[in-house]
């Protein structure tokens, strides 16, 4: 009502478009619509079914045109835009059975059969949510961790109450001399780095003559409910890199973390860099924001109201249930992770296709409540990690400003969970030398992107780092293929001469416990117990 013109302006826009549409219902429209939710030719030769689909994208066009106009920068606008969208979303006629074509075909074609299908699906859904909808968007049964998933041989050969780390066995006659540890995300488990071997970043990294070692989180319970970021640090990689020491003999390591592991390898070398600590060759890290000014539509769930919300919410149990934040990520792209699987599910009775990268993302973990909570106030909501003494890790105050070891920064185009615009500002702040790389596509899809034939993904690199993102874009050169093997020759140049590989000890401190993947990978979010040691 503060804008009556613009408001009116977009009203009598949306009734333009909309009689169009009706005025036109039984005109073909064939190749018009490039909207995924409705590819399919039924939406095109059906002619009510066109006609919802056509009124709806219309709606929808005006109601995005109206926000656009109505609001402006910021997080209470940015949370209006949000959840306007999940409600337009939902009213799309893709998600009901009787303006869905392909659906009411579908049941007259099985004679009810797939209405009962879907309603069996549906309810399978809420038993597995224990009443809530808990949407299944891959087949369950379709992979077994460790048998179709994070195959590659290797060892634990040391944990703790937090983390076990598993060494992997060589894959070539000879190893770089500087060894490598991978810093997974403890949001999801450390496999998505070991799918299956033709999309492994482990086992490619192998191959490439590394001595690679791999954190395996455990699944937090309320024994892990006040543990912070810094015990994180402490027997997550700083345990790890002790290890490693002990096992090769070498005072470095290289690093890699990826997503939150990033955040906290980052934040791990500015602790070392303010202890005078000179342990790290080189750092890796892979969609780890460095710069929370701008954190996307994320940052609609994250303010200071919703942390005193999830205090009290983890107060009993000590941890966020997994489901949280997996229905969180979804909302991000509600489309493609709602409701096309309530589709296709429910109104079409279909089961779900076996598809890794989602048996993955259906594998969450809960989260302890002292780390979570420190992590969203502290670097989310005051964006300390970039400010010089802004964090204090284990009673030291840390500057990344002041990494020395080289850095390789990969961030993707279109990540929806880490925008590459908050990572890139790494290049200006970060004194040593960074590499930047901006990959194709998304947070998983864009960093899992081994080579190959089917390769859809390239790359862009830039001799030199201009201070905005639209800088680099105007400036960077374009690469087709993988980003891995670019990384590999920067990585080959940071690891030393090669030498005998490191096959795990048969005898002494550092034998094996139990084979890769180990025990701790294992443990789902409905269980409350975690293998000791």
């Amino acid at each position: 009502m503060t804008n009556p013109q613009e408001f009116w302006t977009a009203q009598i826009q949306a009734g333009t478009s909309i009689a169009k549409i009706w005025s036109a219902m039984l005109a073909p429209r064939d190749g018009e619509v490039t909207d995924r939710r409705f590819k399919d030719e039924s939406w095109s030769e059906d002619p009510v079914s066109r006609s919802y689909r056509d009124t709806f994208l219309a709606f929808e066009a005006a109601v995005e045109e109206l926000l656009e106009t109505l609001t402006e920068e910021g997080r209470d606008d940015l949370r209006v835009k949000f959840f306007t969208r999940q409600a337009v979303s939902a009213l799309s006629p893709a998600n009901y059975l009787a303006t869905n074509a392909k659906a009411r075909a579908r049941m007259i074609e099985t004679g009810g059969e797939s209405v009962l299908d879907g309603i069996e699906n549906l309810l399978s859904d809420l038993e597995r949510g224990d009443g809530r909808l808990d949407i299944a968007t891959n087949d369950p049964n379709a992979f077994e961790v460790g048998v179709d998933l994070a195959t590659t041989e290797g060892e634990v050969i040391f944990q703790n109450d937090l983390m076990q780390l598993i060494q992997y066995h060589p894959r070539t006659e000879s190893q770089h001399k500087v060894p490598i540890l991978f810093v997974p995300a403890w949001i999801n488990k450390f496999y998505i780095m070991d799918m299956r071997p033709q999309n492994s970043l482990i086992r490619y990294t192998l191959e490439q003559g590394h001595s690679v070692f791999v954190i395996s989180w455990a699944n937090p319970t309320a024994a892990h409910a006040d543990l912070d970021f810094s015990d994180y640090m402490k027997l997550g990689p700083l345990a790890a890199l002790d290890v490693i020491r002990d096992i090769t003999g070498e005072e470095k390591a290289n690093v890699l973390g990826f997503c939150i592991g990033g955040i906290l390898v980052t934040a791990m070398l500015g602790y070392l860099a303010a202890k005078g600590e000179d342990r790290i060759n080189s750092a890796t890290t892979l969609a780890t924001m460095v710069d929370f000014n701008d954190v996307g539509e994320i940052g609609v769930f994250i303010d200071d109201n919703r942390l005193e919300i999830l205090r009290s919410h983890m107060e009993e149990k000590g941890y966020l249930e997994a489901h949280h934040l997996q229905d969180m990520f979804s909302m991000l792209r509600e489309n493609d992770l709602i409701w096309s699987f309530y589709e296709a599910n429910y109104l079409r009775g279909d089961k779900p296709r076996p598809f890794d990268l989602l048996y993955w993302n259906a594998d969450s973990t809960r989260l302890p409540k002292a780390m979570l909570l420190w992590y969203l106030e502290e670097v989310y909501l005051q964006n300390k990690l970039r400010q010089p003494g802004g964090l204090e890790m284990d009673g030291v105050k840390i500057d990344i400003s002041k990494i020395e070891p080289p850095m390789f920064v990969l961030a993707t185009r279109d990540d929806h969970i880490a925008p590459w615009t908050s990572i890139y500002p790494a290049t200006q702040i970060i004194e040593g030398d960074v590499e930047f790389v901006l990959g194709g596509s998304g947070h998983i899809a864009g960093v899992i992107n081994p080579p190959g034939k089917r390769q859809k993904y390239g790359y862009m690199t830039c001799a030199s780092y201009p201070a905005t993102t639209d800088g680099f874009l105007a400036e960077a050169e374009a690469h087709e293929g993988s980003w891995w093997p670019y990384w590999a020759g920067w990585l080959a140049e940071k690891s030393g001469e090669m030498v005998t590989p490191r096959k795990v000890a048969k005898r002494g401190r550092y034998t094996s416990l139990e084979p890769a993947p180990g025990s701790f990978v294992t443990v789902t979010s409905s269980q409350t117990s975690t293998t000791k040691g």
